[in-house]
């Protein structure tokens, strides 16, 4: 016979935009808060599957909309600070369920004027906030953080067997389209100062330590966080080499041409994917926390 296994539902990606003004002042400055929120719920939602029977179900459509209300009502002070008033929500509007994850993005924007914006290029901020009957769980982070080191990083004395063709390279450029996320121990918590510490952290690891591997770069750039900062209990990693290859001038010996390290041609695939998790020592494991989060061993 058939069992059901593990399962959640929830509404994925609903854009919601908060533009913060004084309406009594149409002059006013104002501001912008730019997100994309998925949430889903888990819990005892059987019934659902095997007998078409929906009384226990929340639909997906009613989660989308309190996305959009909580907006106003509650706010958006911090992705984090927004996630635990929904998940919190959703948790009390469905008595079935054990669970209620919330995922969001934000995006930055710059201001041009009082009422005009531009969007910003660079890192996406992230958090997953998991809002159960016993325990809550917020993971925050950054994605697409493009970073480049053109000197400082080796890679060598690696494995080689009968397929090996890659030269060793005693210096090159180390580069990563970055994913970090981050576990945090408590609740109380000043999530805008910490996101920029633990960014801070990661930054001027990455750009202040000698690499002899990508692998041995996230590993330093993990310590440092949970080293400095005591309440964070672990960060995991995902970092895609963006490979950059020395262009070869070998054929343009008339024009006189050498490449001293100065040309390279980036190559966007195929890619090595390291991946990696720190966490300080004696820190307690979350499961919970990083289920539905995907993109790491």
């Amino acid at each position: 016979m058939a069992v059901l296994g593990a399962n959640q539902y929830g509404k994925a990606e609903s854009r919601v935009v908060r533009i913060v003004r004084d309406v009594d002042r149409p002059e006013a400055r104002h501001e912008i808060v730019d997100l994309n929120v998925s949430s889903s719920l888990r819990g005892d939602f059987e019934a659902a599957h095997v007998d078409g029977e929906q009384s226990a179900v929340l639909p997906t459509d009613t989660q989308k909309n309190t996305a959009f209300a909580y907006a106003k009502l509650h706010g958006v002070s911090s992705p984090e600070d927004y996630a635990l008033a929904l998940g919190r929500r959703l948790l009390e509007a469905t008595p079935a369920a054990q669970t209620a994850q919330v995922r969001v993005e934000q995006y930055a924007w710059n201001r041009l004027a009082k009422h005009a914006f531009v969007r910003r290029g660079g890192e996406v901020r992230t958090c997953v906030v998991t809002v159960g009957r016993d325990a809550t769980h917020v993971v925050s982070g950054l994605q697409d953080l493009v970073v480049l080191k053109s000197t400082g990083s080796e890679f060598k004395g690696f494995l080689v067997d009968e397929f090996t063709t890659l030269a060793e390279a005693d210096d090159r450029i180390l580069a990563t389209s970055l994913v970090a996320r981050w576990r945090h121990e408590g609740l109380e918590v000043d999530w805008n100062a910490s996101y920029d510490e633990v960014r801070d952290a990661l930054l001027s690891t990455f750009a202040t330590t000698y690499s002899r591997a990508l692998q041995e770069t996230l590993y330093l750039m993990g310590s440092c966080v949970v080293d400095t900062l005591p309440g964070i209990a672990e960060v995991r990693f995902s970092a895609p080499n963006r490979h950059h290859f020395l262009v070869d001038f070998s054929g343009f010996d008339a024009q006189g041409l050498t490449n001293e390290g100065e040309v390279f041609v980036a190559a966007d695939r195929p890619y090595g994917l390291i991946e990696c998790q720190v966490s300080r020592e004696g820190a307690l494991p979350a499961v919970e926390a990083w289920l539905g989060v995907p993109g790491f061993c």
